[in-house]
């Protein structure tokens, strides 16, 4: 009989988190979890701890959180096999407008957080000789998003340093992946949809992903163990050409502006229909 796989999920109150918290935990003869969050009463408003599902409070911008969480996982389940670093979030304003207390803010959640979580999980995948650790980062991190300043530029140096922990941690047997979705349907994306023009670029694509597109992305990641992976592809390879001649953001911002503003205001409407 196969033996459980311990992961760690980050961000597991909403969202991205939340969904695949839920998919992991109706799998309880594979899976023993601990799922994690600031937001501990949407923790246990979603899940029922168990022998094999731990809650915990963590907040990823906290080097002594961490070493709780993961020094209690060793303690209780004896290894880990997956971090899974979902949590984050966005405030969506043109630079010169954005509140100076978002920069600690935004660059914490996004990129000091998540770093901690690969650096002390990696430490104990390292000392085991096996893991996966997995990011979500976002195509705000392989090209300019103006609107989204300080957000893209934690995406990309998440996206950077997961890609050079990669290459560190390969010979331990311990792989990393980045998953960078286009804008996803959550609670955070609907909180972010009244900042308006800030927000319009991130909706120039067809449409927000769901977090089962995200879930069908995780599980790609567990089969190939990739590098990164970008959804939806065509995004993915549109961001890498504005990211090899930024230049082209010259002429793609307006168009792309006016269609997000667009597509904001259309999905405005679909959330919110008037009688």
């Amino acid at each position: 009989m196969n033996t459980p796989a311990v992961a760690l999920i980050t961000g597991a109150a909403s969202g991205i988190g939340r969904h695949w918290a839920a998919v992991l935990a109706r799998q309880p003869s594979r899976y023993r979890l601990v799922l994690t969050d600031v937001n501990t009463a949407g923790l246990r408003e979603a899940f029922a701890e168990t022998e094999a599902l731990l809650l915990r409070a963590l907040d990823i911008r906290a080097a002594g959180q961490w070493r709780a969480v993961l020094d209690e996982t060793q303690a209780r389940f004896g290894r880990l096999d997956y971090l899974f670093n979902i949590a984050g979030g966005g405030r969506p304003a043109f630079l010169i407008e954005q509140p100076l207390d978002d920069l600690d803010l935004v660059l914490d959640l996004n990129l000091k957080g998540p770093l901690l979580g690969i650096k002390l999980a990696g430490e104990i995948m390292a000392r085991q000789g096996s893991g996966h650790i997995l990011s979500v980062g976002s195509l705000a991190g392989l090209a300019p998003t103006p609107g989204n300043a300080l957000y893209s530029a934690a995406k990309a140096g998440l996206r950077q340093a997961s890609l050079a922990a990669a290459l560190e941690l390969r010979r331990h047997g311990v792989a990393v992946t980045v998953i960078a979705p286009d804008l996803v349907d959550t609670p955070l994306m609907r909180a972010n949809m009244s900042r308006g023009e800030a927000a319009a670029l991130a909706y120039s694509g067809s449409g927000p992903l769901s977090v089962r597109d995200v879930e069908r992305a995780f599980w790609r990641a567990l089969r190939d163990r990739p590098l990164e992976i970008t959804l939806p592809r065509w995004r993915g390879w549109l961001a890498r050409l504005t990211n090899l001649n930024p230049a082209l953001m010259l002429r793609l911002y307006e168009p792309l502006r006016q269609r997000g503003l667009r597509r904001l205001e259309a999905e405005r409407r679909r959330l919110d229909p008037k009688p």
